[in-house]
């Protein structure tokens, strides 16, 4: 296991202004799958960094009356500021700006010039400066960028073109032979029909401004963002001089992971492995393309001002508590709206609730029972425990794996629910009542143990968490090792302290109160009623809140003793089932609603129904004598967004 190698890395960002919680989102993704990654023995190399060219950045440093570098420098300094505050173990921080990328670069360039793929032409055509891309007019939405939605520039010059058509077929050949090159499937089909469109030879570089690295053939031209910005992955591990990092952790690597936000999977599939294809080069394993964090306007952005400085966040909750947050609720390829109620909530339920009061009750009953002292138990434990924690250990493993973090995350709250409904069916106070010690002493192990498990299992997200965790189980560190994930590793004497919640609960006025005076909702507005038909209004804040997302009905059976209701499986994820009991038995055959693609209120709070836990709702509309469920027309994946 210790010669395995993982080379993951998070897009190089924009220093054009500060980071906001969408950047966070990938490097907390990126870190946490290094971390985890390191627990199981590999050998990691985790990259991030700055995108520092291109005319924005040299437009942006004129209007302040700075050179380009000390603009940039000042921004990347926040960067890596956040990422220390957000316990971000990179191994790699690289700037297109050093020497060593520079170097690269020009040598990419002129290897791929020398064989024939690279040719200078005049480039005429529609510019995006805020991109930092090219289109051609049909590519164009009412002639505003296809990606931003900012006015575009028509551009004429001289330029290199790169012959990205010559390698259009071997590329769409590769990406059907490595069904997981392209992640997840949804964004695999859309480069797939994106190439079958047809690829035009792409425009590599610039004369109308000097900030970016210069064609060394030609002087008065700069290689444009793109070739420039993409390289930066081989940059860092020293390919230029085909050093032991490049070797060991692209050469000779078989998990070479870039996580990237879903608006530039295009440049990330298609250019550079194309680029990679003409110079020789093993393509990458995976390219991950996670989904959007929206808020009001919809993506964020600083333009929109819709923006949410992870600082704040970091401040208010602590780093950990953001860290789980933005793993669990974001739904892998799909976008997710944001709001900090979402985030105090998901604290409270479970890492104040359950996990948290989990540890505080297991530490307070041995301290009670035990004076703080338990011995080691090594039989006589209840065997549903120990299959669950099994079981829960080899799904985790099986989502981290397969980048899928919220999966994984609730797959670990399985087994933390299950220690705190433990603790009501067992009642360890009655236990002490009728004198049942030895009975007393397993439970209090068992409980131990769950915590232990969860806690390893967190322990890539929440890397602040574990060390208090050892110190009120009184257990050492290496014992919450990869090594030491199964039930019964626990060995020695346990002596617990307790200590200050892991997570204190969240008042949601305090989360009002905190928020800026032009965010805080009033009360009355929110119970504002429509003049002409006497319903109440609510804000598209309130709206935001509920996630609706696209599910398939893949089984339904009737609710013994109900007439009216149905149990149905719903996937509503590429590995997600839900069981959803509906009323409408009298309406819809249980055949009929086989495949059925529908409407799933996804984040609704699982409720009871006839002792079968029902996890979300269905949209229907009801008429007078019948009642149809919203059905979703055309060709989309289980988990899409419904906005």
């Amino acid at each position: 296991m210790a010669n395995k190698s993982f080379y993951v890395s998070t897009p190089i960002y924009y220093p054009s202004a500060k980071l906001h919680i969408g950047h966070t989102l990938t490097t907390t993704m990126a870190d946490t799958i290094a971390r985890y990654k390191k627990m199981k023995g590999y050998e990691v190399f985790f990259l991030t960094g700055s995108d520092e060219h291109g005319q924005k950045i040299e437009r942006v440093a004129a209007e302040e009356g700075v050179k380009p570098i000390e603009y940039t420098d000042k921004i990347v300094a926040t960067f890596k500021n956040l990422w220390s505050k957000m316990h971000i173990d990179y191994d790699d921080f690289i700037r297109t700006t050093e020497k060593r990328h520079y170097a690269t670069v020009q040598a990419l360039f002129q290897k791929i010039y020398d064989q024939g793929d690279i040719y200078k032409s005049v480039y005429e055509g529609f510019y995006c400066t805020s991109c930092e891309t090219f289109f051609t007019k049909f590519q164009l939405d009412e002639g505003h960028c296809p990606d931003c939605g900012k006015e575009v520039d028509i551009v004429k010059e001289e330029s290199y073109f790169f012959k990205m058509s010559k390698y259009a077929d071997r590329l769409l050949e590769y990406i059907e032979e490595h069904p997981h090159f392209i992640q997840p499937e949804s964004r695999r089909n859309e480069m797939i029909s994106f190439i079958k469109m047809g690829l035009e030879d792409l425009s590599i570089s610039r004369t109308t401004f000097d900030w970016g690295i210069p064609i060394t053939i030609d002087e008065g031209h700069i290689i444009y963002v793109w070739f420039d910005a993409l390289t930066n992955y081989i940059t860092a591990l020293d390919y230029l001089n085909d050093g032991p990092l490049y070797e060991k952790f692209w050469v000779n690597n078989e998990e070479i992971v870039h996580l990237v936000g879903k608006d530039i999977i295009r440049f990330h599939t298609i250019i550079w492995p194309i680029i990679l294809m003409a110079a020789g080069i093993k393509l990458p394993t995976t390219v991950f393309g996670h989904g959007w964090l929206l808020s009001g306007g919809g993506k964020m952005s600083k333009s929109v001002g819709n923006v949410v400085d992870p600082l704040v966040l970091i401040e208010k909750y602590g780093a950990d508590s953001l860290r789980y947050f933005l793993l669990r609720e974001m739904p892998g390829g799909n976008d997710y709206y944001y709001s900090e109620d979402a985030l105090a909530h998901r604290i409270n339920v479970d890492l104040a609730n359950d996990y948290g009061n989990l540890l505080s009750r297991t530490v307070s009953m041995i301290e009670k029972y035990f004076a703080g002292s338990l011995e080691v138990q090594e039989s006589g434990f209840d065997e549903d425990i120990v299959a669950l924690s099994q079981e829960v250990v080899a799904s985790y493993q099986l989502h981290m794996d397969k980048l899928e973090f919220g999966s994984a995350l609730q797959e670990v709250f399985k087994l933390v629910g299950r220690g705190n409904k433990f603790i009501e069916e067992v009642a360890p106070w009655n236990l002490v009542k009728a004198g049942e010690t030895e009975r007393l002493k397993v439970v209090m192990y068992e409980l131990v143990e769950i915590i232990r498990l969860a806690t390893i299992m967190l322990s890539p997200v929440l890397v602040e968490t574990k060390a208090k965790v050892e110190a009120q189980l009184g257990i050492g560190e290496e014992l919450f090792t990869f090594e030491q994930l199964n039930f019964g590793a626990l060995k020695g004497e346990i002596k617990v302290a307790k200590g200050a919640p892991l997570f204190p609960r969240i008042e949601f006025k305090e989360v009002m109160e905190q928020e800026p005076e032009a965010e805080k909702k009033a009360p009355e507005k929110a119970e504002t009623k429509s003049a002409e038909s006497g319903v109440n209004l609510i804000a598209i804040d309130d709206f935001l809140k509920c996630q609706f997302k696209v599910g398939r009905i893949l089984k339904s059976e009737k609710v013994e003793g109900a007439d009216k209701l149905l149990k149905l499986q719903v996937k509503v994820g590429a590995d997600e089932i839900r069981t959803i009991v509906a009323g409408i038995a009298q309406y819809y055959s249980l055949e009929e609603l086989i495949n059925k693609k529908v409407v799933v209120v996804y984040n609704l709070k699982p409720a009871k129904l006839r002792g079968i836990e029902s996890q979300g709702m269905l949209l229907a509309a009801k008429g007078e004598s019948s009642l149809k469920l919203l059905t979703v027309d055309g060709e989309i994946e289980e988990g899409a967004v419904v906005s």
